[in-house]
């Protein structure tokens, strides 16, 4: 067992994908807290983290839901948020298993984390290691933090007073940021910053992430006009 152990350690891959999987626990004790304070069941919150398992969608729906917003608005903007593991599903399609039962696991393992370790990969035999070490770690630390947080919500009080309500955000930002290095997205950032910043005051809770997508939208099209002009 000790040389199975330090085997899977001595790859740099393989331990940073479960350091990266222990380090999202963190957001989930946060969402498990705030899932609690505003109102969602032990039950709720913990089947919520197993079956929809996108940190970015529960914390907007948890969000929304609990600031006063429509539903709608709550399952809008969730499914927007989660529509971008289907794009990363593409990215990383050789990586995921051809068909059958693994193939269904996999697919719910597709988010920020593990498509960002696959595709760091030079190799694919090392990618599809890493999505699954990275997915399994994930998975099990943010479901076991999503747990304790629940617990916890009922003793630290206002989540708001100690910053929690920060805390998702903030590693959100730190996964975006490797990614504004390219110009399209940087310019996709932007627009919807800006397009959030002005719809904030005109529409209701939730729809100005929903509008903010746009900007993504805008920066495609301007990104495929300028390539068409260079071939002309």
């Amino acid at each position: 067992m000790g040389d199975r152990l330090r085997l899977f350690w001595a790859g740099d891959h393989r331990r940073d994908g479960f350091l990266l999987g222990a380090a999202v626990g963190i957001f989930g004790v946060t969402f498990g807290v705030l899932a609690s304070a505003s109102g969602l069941s032990a039950f709720k919150a913990t089947t919520m983290s197993l079956l929809v398992f996108t940190g970015a969608s529960q914390f907007a729906a948890v969000g929304i839901a609990s600031s006063g917003g429509e539903p709608l608005s709550a399952l809008g903007t969730a499914l927007l948020l989660a529509a971008r593991n289907g794009v990363y599903s593409l990215s990383i399609a050789e990586t995921l298993p051809a068909n059958g039962l693994k193939r269904l696991i996999a697919a719910q393992l597709v988010i920020d984390e593990t498509a960002a370790m696959s595709e760091a990969q030079p190799m694919p035999e090392v990618s599809q290691e890493v999505f699954w070490v990275t997915g399994i770690s994930v998975f099990v630390f943010w479901n076991a933090g999503t747990l304790v947080g629940v617990f916890a919500g009922q003793v630290v009080g206002d989540p708001l007073s100690w910053g929690l309500d920060a805390a998702f955000p903030a590693g959100f930002l730190a996964l975006l940021l490797p990614h504004l290095s390219d110009r399209k997205k940087r310019l996709a950032a932007l627009l919807g910053a800006v397009i959030a910043a002005i719809s904030i005051p005109i529409l209701p809770q939730g729809l100005p992430v929903l509008a903010a997508a746009f900007g993504a939208v805008i920066a495609v099209g301007v990104g495929s006009k300028k390539g068409k002009g260079r071939h002309q």
